[in-house]
Formats: C-alpha cells, structure tokens, sequence
C-alpha cells in the first residue's frame, strides 16, 4: 500500500503474485481509506458537535434545530455511490478471477484427508513425500510465470476402496494470489490464476476438514518457461513415462464398454457421440439444456439416466458409480475433452 512503509507493508500482506492480486489489493485499499475517512468525519463531527451544542448552564435549553433536507439526502446518497461502486468494482473483479482464458493451462488438484494430489495432463502426478526423519514434505505444484492456469479440482477418499471413508469439503487458498476456492465432493470447481513473480507460495486449506486440517499444506512454485518446460518434460519429470490423463481414459473407454456405444467421429449410435461433445451445448428430452462442462459430463458417467440428450431414450446405459475412482472418470472426461 502506498500510504505504508514498504518494511510495514510486507508484513501487513502477503507479496501480490499475480495480476488478480493487485486489484484486489486496490479494492482492500480503498475500503480501508475511505472507512478511514469516514471515521474521522463521524468522530471530528460528533465531538465539535458536543462541545457546540452542550448545556452552559442547568437552565440553559438548547435551541429547535430544523431539519437540513441536503445533508440529509448527502450523508445518505454518499454512502449508497461509494457501496455501489464497491459492488460493480468487486464484481468485475470476481467475475475476472472465476473465468480463465481458453488457453490456460489445466492442472488437476485432488483434495483428501489430509493432503493435496496435484496432476498435470501428461499424467505427471505431484504427491507428498516423507523424508529421512520422517517428516511429511508437502507436495509442490510447478507452474509456469505469466501464463494462465486453470485448477480443476475436486474432493476424493484417502482410501478408494475403504467403504468406512468418505470425502469431505475443502478449500484451495493461497494468500500471495488473493485467490480461493472451496472443493466439493462429488463434483469439480475451477480457479485460475496468472502468476507474475518468481518463487515459491504456501497453499493452505481453509475448510475445516479434520483432525488433520492444520497440517494439509502445499506449494505453489512459479519458474520461468524453460524451467518449467525442463521439469514437466525433460529429466526432472521424475521417472518412468507415464501415459497422460487422455490416454488412460482412452484405455477405460475400450476396456469398459463406451466403444461400443459412443463413437468417437460424430457418427449416431446407441448413446451421442463423443466427437465435440465437451463445450457442446445439450438439449434434453424434458425440454431443458445445459453445456457438457466437467460436472455434467461427471453426471453422465455415474448416473447416466439423470439427463437424457434429446433423440436418446433411458436406459440404454448402466451406471458407473462404484465401478470406477474418480480418477477413473476424471481421466474419461479428460479424453472426451480431447475428442474435437
């Protein structure tokens, strides 16, 4: 803040990452000055009124005051422009933040009791690790500088196949980017953010989720392209290949029986097609109509007969729920994204 010492203002809030938190910063800035302004208004006011207005003597009577029209309509019309241009700044500013560029790039995150999964498309998995001592080393998620990015995340079991665990809420917040986000089981949100410094910022979550809820940290590492380009790629990408997300959800629709009802180049068959079915918009039989993002094409999967496209009738496919984790479906969805 410009009215703050730089030594105090880095203390007062985290360093500004990205282009969002600035903005965000100028809103926070102006609400604490004009609430500044305001204080000594009404308390300047409120004293030089006590003192004009107090008794001289215990026969003193104060004077009839008549009503003033204008200050009234000011100390109130005041307040209701300086709320609404509160309102319209705030929103613009949120509706920025909540909607990422077509060309972000796309990592998933999978929340759990009590830690973070970061999954990047080429099926590179960032995970916690344990070092010598012991001691749990949060997982890091590596992103390129100045690009956009796109979090798809979700809540999942610790355990897939323990029948006794169940996923619970979380949120996704990192203090430097201004930026939050609750994850919900069950179903995906999205945050974007672009980072513009260099460096290394805490993810911390702030839903309470556990017993464990102190101790899910992460990090945010922002490197420069090449950097980034050596990590993902070259011999830092940690391993053997992995198959990308893409082509473990091609292997799931040959194995699981999706072939023979979806095909893949727009041609009609049992169920609709998959060839530009992500973005698509969808018109169903009872007259409503969504667009085929990530949720409803999770809907699709696990309880296929909720919606039915126009032209389609029910029943025609079984439900998955049970049959496959969700990154199993997570990884069907990110093929029929690739599927143009």
């Amino acid at each position: 803040m410009w009215w703050i010492p730089a030594a105090a203002a880095q203390t007062f809030m985290p360093p500004a990452a990205t282009d969002i938190a600035k903005r965000v910063n100028s809103i926070y800035e102006f609400l604490v000055i004009s609430s500044l302004i305001s204080f000594v208004i009404v308390i300047v006011g409120l004293v030089y009124f006590i003192q004009k207005y107090k008794r001289k003597s215990e026969n003193d009577k104060t004077a009839y005051i008549t009503h003033n029209y204008t200050l009234e309509f000011l100390w109130s019309f005041i307040p209701f422009v300086l709320f609404m241009v509160l309102f319209a700044w705030g929103a613009k500013v949120y509706w920025d933040m909540r909607v990422s560029p077509e060309d972000a790039m796309e990592i998933h995150v999978n929340a759990k009791k009590w830690d973070w999964e970061f999954i990047y498309k080429n099926g590179r998995k960032i995970t916690s690790d344990v070092d010598d001592k012991g001691k749990r080393i949060p997982p890091t998620m590596v992103v390129p500088v100045n690009k956009p990015v796109k979090l798809i995340m979700t809540s999942i079991k610790l355990n897939p196949n323990d029948k006794r665990d169940r996923a619970v809420l979380h949120s996704f917040f990192v203090p430097a980017f201004r930026t939050k986000q609750d994850i919900v089981p069950g179903r995906y949100t999205a945050l974007y953010f672009t980072p513009t410094k260099v460096g290394n910022f805490h993810v911390f979550c702030t839903e309470y989720c556990g017993t464990g809820h102190s101790q899910m940290l992460g990090m945010v590492k922002v490197v420069e392209d090449n950097d980034f380009n050596n990590w993902v790629l070259g011999s830092e990408g940690g391993g053997p290949k992995e198959l990308s997300m893409a082509d473990k959800g091609k292997q799931i629709y040959a194995t699981r029986a999706c072939i023979g009802c979806h095909s893949l180049d727009g041609t009609p068959m049992t169920g609709p097609t998959w060839k530009g079915l992500y973005g698509s918009d969808r018109q169903f039989n009872d007259g409503t109509s969504t667009t085929a993002d990530e949720n409803y094409l999770r809907e699709s999967i696990l309880n296929a007969n909720a919606k039915i496209v126009k032209g389609f009738t029910a029943n025609q496919m079984p439900s998955f729920q049970g049959q496959l984790t969700d990154e199993d479906v997570t990884n069907v969805i990110e093929f029929i994204k690739s599927v143009k």
